[in-house]
């Protein structure tokens, strides 16, 4: 299988998952109208456990592109198959699991998280996704670690369709019940988009494993030793990114009643968070994750083979990368988030101001991202570990601290959200100059992109100001003006030569 660039394997899965998420407002938005902020309020609160789930579970996967990757390099295909085996056994248990533990215990874990009972359902609906997404995540690690993205972002599109048309369609039908229960069916479309899009992969995985000529794959109980010391530390890192999900849906519903709001109204203002600015914030946050998941396997390959000339090359380019991603995404977020909500959420667009600040997190997560991406796929699993709890506590605690005060609320999460991020981001950006002595080129890689995307806001918002005077329609005007945008950031990052044309011919059209 031929193996994809950085640049054209962050691109494939980038692209994908963006129109992953599009479909995903095509689920939000009717669910919205259906049943409004308090209905997706209920849908919410069980989502950061299924999550959580995913969390756990992310590890065996990037240990799986990281290990295929290296079997790959030295031409160890039997081993390739021998550790997809090992990693499902692992994955199945940690499915099975999950699932029965969301469906017999929905009524003690509510209890015990203090959620409103009406979320029952819901947890019901999403409880049935781990089995099957468990299964479908082994082969995206399959295709990660061949370095081909392709088929894990056309799963990606098939996943959401799935999850649009079941999820819509049972939240529908189930809607004359009462919103808890149309919330419920809502939830359920995570496993039916699991399922059309799992089995997508495992055709192609079936296709791929008769190329190659492999039969019978040996068992190898020591790869698991292998699978288990690589994920271990990444899926702890992964769940404790999360956790900051899971701390939103404990402690602000809690916390915002301490300042004096009636539960119905937390509940809502808990959804504008989570169910709108959260949903947009993540929207750009697709793209750095293609970028993340592309780059551990390219930098495993490298750092394998004793390649530390291209390891540095990787790190560089993927720095830039992600300011060129998150800059522009913060600022147009920033200024244009009555536009957006009005745009995505027509007559549902309360909680601009909540998108207008949480936007500031954007650079912080993504760089985060990148660099424990980084230090994973050169063996520094730990440290990114312990960066990213450091960042939790610090999120609990200003959650915990600024939430009852009245005149924040909400908004003292969403503080409590970037203040995490920018501590994790100095403290990963440390621990790669401590450990990889690495010399970030902080000119290149963040002020020459920062001045593209200045002058690609500055361009979008007289673009937007002009078009809505002429045609007094925010759609219209917003789209055109985004358009715009891209265009003037596109033409703006080859004038301040963010990438030179040899490195964009040698990235983007060659293969490594």
């Amino acid at each position: 299988m031929k193996k994809q660039s950085l640049i054209k394997g962050s691109l494939i899965l980038g692209i994908t998952g963006i129109l992953a998420r599009f479909l995903g407002l095509f689920f939000r938005w009717p669910l919205i109208m259906l049943i409004g902020d308090e209905g997706v309020g209920y849908y919410q609160m069980s989502y950061p456990l299924y999550m959580f789930f995913i969390a756990i579970a992310s590890g065996v996967p990037v240990a799986m592109s990281k290990m295929i990757s290296e079997k790959n390099a030295i031409g160890d295909k039997e081993g390739i198959f021998e550790v997809v085996k090992e990693s499902t056994y692992l994955m199945l248990l940690l499915g099975i699991g999950t699932t029965l533990i969301l469906f017999f215990f929905a009524n003690p874990i509510i209890s015990f998280l203090k959620w409103n009972p009406k979320s029952y359902y819901a947890l019901i609906g999403i409880s049935f996704a781990p089995l099957i997404i468990s299964l479908m995540t082994i082969y995206r690690g399959f295709f990660q670690g061949l370095q081909n993205m392709t088929p894990s972002g056309v799963s990606q599109i098939l996943e959401q369709i799935g999850r649009v048309i079941v999820g819509v369609g049972l939240a529908i039908l189930l809607l004359p019940k009462g919103i808890e229960y149309a919330a419920g069916g809502a939830a359920f479309g995570a496993a039916a988009g699991g399922l059309l899009g799992g089995g997508y992969l495992y055709l192609k995985y079936r296709k791929i494993k008769k190329q190659m000529g492999i039969k019978k794959v040996k068992t190898n109980t020591q790869l698991l030793t292998s699978i288990l010391k690589i994920s271990i530390p990444i899926s702890i890192g992964a769940t404790v990114g999360t956790i900051m999900s899971l701390i939103d849906s404990i402690v602000v519903p809690q916390k915002l009643l301490e300042a004096g709001l009636s539960e119905t109204a937390a509940t809502i203002l808990y959804a504008q968070l989570t169910g709108k600015a959260s949903v947009i914030v993540n929207i750009p946050l697709t793209l750095s994750m293609a970028l993340c998941i592309s780059l551990i396997p390219i930098i495993a390959e490298n750092y394998i083979l004793r390649n530390k000339k291209e390891v540095d090359k990787k790190i560089e380019l993927s720095m830039k990368l992600s300011a060129v991603i998150s800059l522009p995404c913060m600022l147009g977020m920033f200024f244009l988030a009555g536009p957006i909500m009005k745009l995505i959420f027509p007559g549902r667009f309360e909680g601009i101001e909540i998108l207008r600040f949480l936007s500031l997190s954007i650079p912080f997560i993504i760089v985060t991202q990148t660099t424990t991406s980084i230090m994973q796929g050169t063996g520094h699993y730990i440290a990114p570990v312990i960066n990213l709890f450091i960042g939790c506590l610090v999120k609990i605690v200003l959650t915990w601290i600024l939430v009852p005060i009245p005149s924040l609320n909400i908004y003292g999460a969403v503080i409590a959200s970037v203040g995490a991020y920018v501590v994790a981001t100095i403290l990963n950006l440390i621990s790669m100059k401590v450990k990889m002595k690495t010399k970030l080129k902080f000119y290149s890689s963040f002020i020459k992109p920062a001045y593209a995307a200045i002058l690609m806001i500055v361009s979008t918002m007289v673009a937007y100001n002009f078009l809505f005077k002429k045609t007094s329609s925010n759609s219209t005007s917003c789209l055109l003006a985004i358009l715009l945008g891209i265009i003037i950031y596109g033409v703006s990052i080859l004038i301040f030569r963010v990438f030179s044309m040899n490195e964009i011919k040698e990235r983007l059209i060659k293969n490594r």
